[in-house]
């Protein structure tokens, strides 16, 4: 059984190093040459260039010879570029199970209250309603061709290098606090077991929120932070006069907390970071 991914990313490339003993081969992309270049390198797995410099021509080989397909690149104004270069060869392929990794984004705001997989998508930025185009675009490819594609909805990612206490650490880190204000997170560990149980247990059309128990205040989670690596804490900072790029500033207007009880029932998955406090203790020495 081979893996193909598109977007070797920060959450894409875990789950494919989680899985070295599961594949045959395992192959992927990035947008930069170089990159794929060094990645292979660094990863051992064949990874090809997929970007605005053109494609490798070894893809539509490599879609031909692959079992297991995870797409992980952001959608652009015209759609899902994975879909517009390679919708033929992944249709004609032996492709039995295709996850496209999306964003709980796409429910926009409830203003705090608990939303499931039935609640109905309300996206807010144009970012998010890309992604639910995108999201439909690869469902209705499964209902076309029969193959089991599954969506998976990520709430905010984490692991080691990329969370709250390396941020302390490069002096990074913003207090900031908005009356009301929760976010769901997710452990990219979480994230690849979560994909592997899909693939044991393929659902077509199925659609997954993966986020942890607890959605909690962002000051609450750096201060917890600061508090298990014994870092200082910064100062509280007012959300209205933060300093913040448009987009984390769009984060701050969808609050919501979102139930994971469907990949616990359905595809029996048991977090091994339930909240961000096992997640942070588990990265307090790591990094």
């Amino acid at each position: 059984m081979n893996l193909f991914v598109f977007g070797l990313g920060f959450s894409a490339r875990r789950f494919a190093e989680s899985q070295r003993g599961r594949f045959g081969q395992i192959r992927a992309s990035v947008t930069d040459p170089e990159k794929a270049r060094a990645l292979s390198d660094e990863t051992g797995f064949a990874v090809r260039a997929f970007g605005p410099e053109g494609a490798d021509p070894c893809i539509a080989e490599d879609l031909a010879e692959t079992d297991v397909l995870l797409v992980s690149v952001p959608p652009q104004p015209e759609g899902d570029p994975v879909l517009r270069a390679y919708r033929e060869a992944i249709v004609g392929s032996r492709i039995r199970w295709i996850g496209y990794l999306s964003t709980i984004g796409v429910y926009g705001d409830h203003g705090g209250a608990w939303i499931d997989e039935a609640t109905e998508p309300a996206p807010l930025s144009a970012r998010s309603r890309m992604r639910l185009a995108v999201e439909n675009a690869w469902l209705d490819l499964g209902r076309e061709t029969g193959k089991s594609v599954q969506v998976f909805r990520l709430s905010g990612i984490y692991g080691p290098g990329r969370n709250p206490i390396v941020k302390l650490r490069e002096g990074r880190s913003q207090r900031i606090v908005k009356q009301g204000q929760v976010f769901n997170r997710i452990h990219i560990d979480d994230i690849a077991a979560t994909l592997s149980a899909s693939i044991d247990r393929p659902r077509p059309g199925a659609v997954y929120n993966v986020t942890d128990d607890e959605p909690a205040p962002p000051q609450v989670v750096t201060a917890y932070a600061a508090g298990i690596a014994g870092l200082p804490l910064p100062p509280e900072v007012d959300f209205e006069t933060a300093d913040l790029s448009p987009m984390a500033r769009s984060f701050y207007g969808e609050n919501k907390r979102v139930r994971n009880r469907l990949i616990r029932e359905e595809l029996g998955v048991e977090l091994a970071f339930p909240t961000y406090r096992e997640g942070l203790a588990a990265l307090k020495d790591a990094g």
